[in-house]
Order: C-alpha cells, then sequence, then structure tokens
C-alpha cells in the first residue's frame, strides 16, 4: 500500500508513515506536491491523507485530486485526516469527491493531534499535553493497523451524521476559506532575511524571494509550513499575531 499526503507542521505525515510501518507495507510515501505521488497513483491500493480545514479538503488536495481524476477509477482509497478538535466528515469531503471520479473509499481514520495554526490563541496546550495527544494518536493508529490487518478497516468521517456534522459545525460558516488557494499569507519585511526557507517548503510554490525578500503570491493552501519554519518568525496567515511555531517535531520532543 502507497500513500500520498499532504503535512504543514509534520502531524500527518508522522500518523500516515505509522501506519504504512505498523501495517507491514514497504509502500512509497509521497508529499502530494512531489513527483513521487505520481508514482503512487499507479497503485491499486492508495492512503490518502491531509489536515482537516474547517472539516473540509486543503484546496491543494482538491485540486490534486481533480486534476488527475482519470487516475482514481477503480482504484482503493483509504482517508486519513489529521485535525486540532473537529474533524466531522474531514474524510467524507475527499470520499465523495473521489467516488465521482470512480474510486472505491475502504475506510476513513480521523486522528486528534496538536494544533498547528501558530497566529490563533484557540487550542494552544502545554508540551506535555501535546505529548500526551501525540501518544494517544499514535495507540489508536497502531489499533487501526491491526484491525486494517484482519481486514476490518476504520469508516471514520463516512457516515451521514458525519456529513451534517462537518455540514452544520464548520463548512457553512467558513466555506469561504476553503473553495480556493488565498492570498492572505503576510509577512514583515522588517523580519524576514530572505533566508528562502518559506519559499523552499512552500508546497505551491506560492513564496518567492524578490530583493532579498519573502514575497507571497495568491496560491496559498493555509497548510501553514512556511509559518511554522520560518526562523524569524515574520510570517502569518488567519491571524495577526504569531504566539508558537508548533511543529510535529517540537511536539514530541
Amino acid at each position: 500500500m502507497n500513500a500520498i499526503y499532504l503535512s504543514g507542521s509534520g502531524n500527518t505525515k508522522h500518523i500516515v508513515t505509522l501506519l504504512i510501518n505498523e501495517l507491514g507495507s514497504a509502500g512509497i510515501c509521497a508529499p502530494v506536491e512531489s513527483e513521487d505521488a505520481m508514482e503512487v497513483l499507479e497503485g491499486e491500493e492508495i492512503i490518502l491523507a491531509y489536515p482537516t480545514m474547517f472539516s473540509n479538503i486543503p484546496y491543494l488536495v482538491r485540486d490534486f485530486i481533480n486534476t488527475h481524476e482519470k487516475a482514481w477509477k477503480g482504484k482503493k482509497i483509504f482517508l486519513i485526516t489529521t485535525m486540532g478538535l473537529f474533524a466531522g466528515d474531514g474524510t467524507g469531503c475527499a470520499a465523495r469527491l473521489l467516488k465521482k471520479h470512480g474510486a472505491e473509499i475502504t475506510g476513513g481514520l480521523q486522528i486528534v493531534m496538536p494544533d498547528s495554526i501558530g497566529d490563533c490563541k484557540a487550542l494552544k496546550k502545554t508540551k506535555e499535553q501535546n505529548k500526551e495527544i501525540i501518544a494517544k494518536a499514535d495507540k489508536r493508529v497502531i489499533e487501526a493497523a491491526k484491525q486494517m490487518r484482519a481486514g476490518n478497516y476504520p469508516k471514520e468521517g463516512l457516515s451521514f451524521a458525519a456529513h451534517l456534522a462537518g455540514l452544520f459545525g464548520q463548512r457553512l460558516w467558513f466555506y469561504n476559506k476553503t473553495t480556493g488557494y488565498t492570498d492572505k499569507v503576510k509577512i514583515n519585511p522588517e523580519k524576514c532575511i530572505g533566508c528562502g526557507i518559506c519559499a523552499k517548503n512552500c508546497p505551491t510554490q506560492n513564496i518567492m524571494i524578490k530583493n532579498g525578500k519573502a514575497v507571497a503570491s495568491s496560491k496559498c493552501t493555509m497548510c501553514y509550513r512556511c509559518i511554522d519554519h520560518c526562523p524569524k518568525q515574520a510570517m502569518t496567515l488567519l491571524g495577526k499575531t504569531l504566539y508558537e511555531q508548533p511543529t510535529y517535531e517540537k511536539n514530541s520532543k
């Protein structure tokens, strides 16, 4: 089994890698923006993993699914979403889209991980609390892998009840934030040193270095990878103040 994933702060990468290892698979784990993702699409059974955004799919993942719509026909897809608190039907959104392209959805897994939105105070926890969250997540993945090896795939986020929870819980109120790429990334030129870390790590190539400073365009998929890895804390997106840079590595130590 191979996997394609989008991971901003590292949460989703950790979960999908752990599941692949627990399944005893020697499959490929490829970022959605990489050339290796196309090789994964050639397989018959695929894991697709991404962080839930307002109970919806990150636009980069939606774009990837639609761009390669013919590749999904007849494929067996298992969906994984990571979330800070509420997922609703984060897996269900992708499931419905993939079914339109002829895919068979084998199951879904929705995993709570530490919050990765550094410019918002909501959901912030201590490092010890985040370590506990990761430990619980790991146990859930290990149990899910055990079930999957026995042929019993979890179906989280795929029910009609989950669909209603996601719709009324978040999507109706925040739908405009997930219908396309955004141009809302803010870069403080006084703090930016033009190191290029943000440009190198951006999955949509939305950031460039011009005249020694980072400049953002209008193709941000809100993964927070650039914000959480900026050495000078010069970037924000949803908020105006950066409170912390919560990556998986920082939360797991």
